[in-house]
């Protein structure tokens, strides 16, 4: 007789799951070691940890989406009492948007280029809706599904006209919007959320996490949030599991863990979360980086990474306990973690604070000021202005910006205010309508794209880095050959002979992976055998082979996980003092502006409303969106609880 589990079971139950990769020559690798989650209806819960990690593959199992030559070894996967894996392979299709639903990073792999918004939401909608089922015939059923479809928008704050646009048309945070209306369509019992807020502004995350967290508590949908923002874990979900080389170190109430991390991983994690109140000298950061599946030896895997390792830690099996409780640091309960040296360790869990920089303020740069010969500025923008549509608004509306030379600017704006075409039209890689941009000593021209011999003028003066690498290093060739041919587009690649020249391009290529951080084997790997911060390290490394007067960074650090993201941060200030190269730095993250700029510009739908030094801009804001954005930040004090 079968057991019955649905009444007590809860929403999703996940027991012992293991996950190994397949058909690989040197046999199969763990990359999933027995974990086990729950989430109950109305619940929201997070899995936080590093890329490598297996936060993605374990809920693309719970939704049965795990990729070629990628298996379930072990485990079960419940929803609702119900083990998944036992269903036939049509039930289990049919429970993916009705009963379960999957939110991905990037919207462009949810939505289909050629459909509309609305289409795509309307395709998901439940056709016993009662709105839908009393509509009588095509023309009444038609009315229904756009009424429902511009509801659905509006739920996620989106215009009714968007329901009319094309995902190409739109921004990546409205894009991600129109991803989650369609998720929601079906109206799941269960919502699994990759990482749904890494593209979006601290104003526009908020309002999503609302969003989503006003759902679960109107229908008693449950939550699965999968994200490496551990400030967005903690201010909105219930529960937290930290997840390390496909092993949970700790797990419990995300206001427990804020308060007080009981691994030390949990603690570096929280360590290196840039703060949008306090600059310091140097992020702290975790070392080293995640394992990969197959590299991973007995004992707790963040053993050679831990300060606090000891020699049981790497001969101990990981097993899940309740932690001895702190003194004064009551916990909730439900608290467990996997370190075993925890009673050693006490209070000293939790690094030290990392140093306050400085408190003195750089001047702001005068924008009327004539800096003279001496003093070109990087980047000098004046009444800049482009429209994308014939009666359209402006993305970018008579900007007027100057990025002094050796100074950092960051400019920082919701997603759509126009940031990235600003950037495009300063690299020459897009056409303005009206003004005048002067890239140092170069001028570009409205209503057309420089030139081949202005672009080898402009090459040496600005080089941009994407928040993508992946999509902008070539795939087929080594780490090596890419960087080789930035070298000999700056002509730095010289000798008398051809084994002279191939001497100098082996150590040319090996100084700039030594730069970046990279062993020089790296030369040898492509692309896709690197991790999402290996690639982004060689993408700088390729702009530093050109050694520009200015530097554009794209949302570069926005998809990282936050340790990566600290070392990359470091990185990148070392290089600007040693090599005093500007930089424009682009992002909707108001932590990263405090730690990395001199200067901070805010653009608010295609307009600079606001402009001084970070300290000005951020303590003392005078534009509204600005103070929106700082208060939407999520933050970790300790004396809030999530809602």
């Amino acid at each position: 007789m079968t057991e019955d589990h649905t009444a007590t079971a809860p929403l999703l139950e996940v027991t012992g799951l293991r996950i190994a990769t397949t058909g690989a020559a040197s046999g199969p690798a763990t990359v999933l070691d027995g974990i086990a989650l729950t989430v109950a209806a109305g619940e929201c819960v997070a899995v936080v940890g590093e890329s490598g990690s297996g936060k993605s593959l374990a809920v693309r199992a719970v939704a049965g989406l795990l990729p070629e030559g990628v298996a379930v070894t072990g485990g079960t996967v419940r929803l609702a009492g119900q083990d998944v894996g036992q269903l036939p392979r049509a039930e289990r299709h049919a429970l993916r948007g009705r009963r379960i639903s999957l939110l991905m990073q990037d919207p462009f792999t949810m939505l289909h280029p050629q459909l509309t918004c609305g289409q795509q939401i309307a395709d998901g909608l439940r056709a016993d809706l009662p709105a839908l089922a009393a509509a009588r015939g095509r023309r009444a059923r038609r009315a229904a599904l756009r009424a429902e479809t511009v509801r659905r928008l509006a739920e996620v704050g989106l215009a009714p006209d968007v329901a009319d646009r094309y995902p190409h048309e739109l921004s990546g945070g409205m894009r991600q919007r129109v991803a989650t209306a369609a998720a929601l369509a079906g109206d799941p019992e269960l919502l699994v959320a990759d990482e749904p807020t890494t593209a979006l502004d601290a104003a526009n995350q908020r309002a999503v996490l609302e969003l989503l967290r006003g759902l679960l508590d109107r229908r008693g949908m449950g939550l699965l949030l999968i994200t490496h923002d551990l400030s967005v874990a903690f201010a909105t979900c219930d529960r937290v599991y930290v997840l390390y080389a496909g092993t949970v170190l700790e797990e419990g109430p995300a206001a427990d863990l804020r308060r007080a991390p009981r691994h030390p991983y949990t603690a570096a994690l929280l360590a290196a979360e840039p703060s949008a109140h306090v600059r310091h000298e140097r992020l702290p950061t975790v070392p080293g980086s995640v394992p990969p599946p197959g590299r991973r030896t007995g004992g707790c895997p963040f053993a050679d990474r831990c300060p606090h390792a000891a020699p049981e830690c790497r001969t101990t099996a990981v097993t899940l306990r309740v932690p001895p409780p702190l003194p004064g640091r009551p916990d909730s309960g439900g608290r467990l973690s996997a370190c075993v040296r925890l009673a050693g360790i006490g209070a000293d869990l939790t690094p030290p604070s990392p140093v306050p920089a400085a408190t003195g303020t750089v001047p702001a740069v005068d924008e009327d000021e004539d800096e003279g010969e001496d003093a070109v500025p990087a980047l000098r923008i004046r009444g800049v202005r482009r429209t994308f549509r014939d009666g359209g608004d402006p993305a970018v509306r008579d900007v007027d910006l100057t990025v002094p030379a050796g100074r950092i600017t960051a400019l920082v704006g919701e997603s759509g205010s126009g940031k990235t075409t600003l950037a495009r039209i300063a690299a020459g890689l897009e056409t303005f309508d009206e003004g005048r941009v002067d890239v140092g000593p170069v001028p570009l021209t409205a209503g057309r794209l420089p030139t081949r011999a202005e672009r080898a003028r402009l090459a040496p003066q600005v080089q941009i880095v994407f928040q993508d690498p992946f999509s902008s290093l070539p795939p087929l060739r080594t780490v090596g050959a890419t960087l080789a041919e930035a070298l000999t587009a700056a002509g730095r690649i010289t000798g008398d002979s051809a084994a002279a020249r191939r001497a100098r391009r082996t150590e040319l290529v090996g100084q700039l992976l030594d730069q970046v951080g990279l062993e020089r084997s790296y030369a040898d790997r492509r692309p896709a055998a690197l991790s999402g911060g290996e690639r982004q390290r060689v993408a700088l490394a390729r702009v530093f082979a050109v050694r520009p007067r200015l530097l554009i960074c794209d949302e570069a650090v926005a998809a990282l996980d936050v340790s990566v993201q600290a070392q990359l941060l470091n990185l990148l200030a070392d290089m600007q003092r040693a090599e005093g190269f500007a930089v424009l730095f682009i992002t909707h993250d108001l932590g990263v502006v405090r730690q990395i700029a001199d200067e901070a510009a805010v653009m608010v739908r295609g307009e600079l409303v606001e402009r001084g030094t970070v300290s000005e801009v951020l303590d003392d804001p005078r534009h509204p969106w600005t103070r929106r954005m700082l208060d939407a930040v999520p933050g970790l004090d300790p004396s809030v609880s999530p809602s």
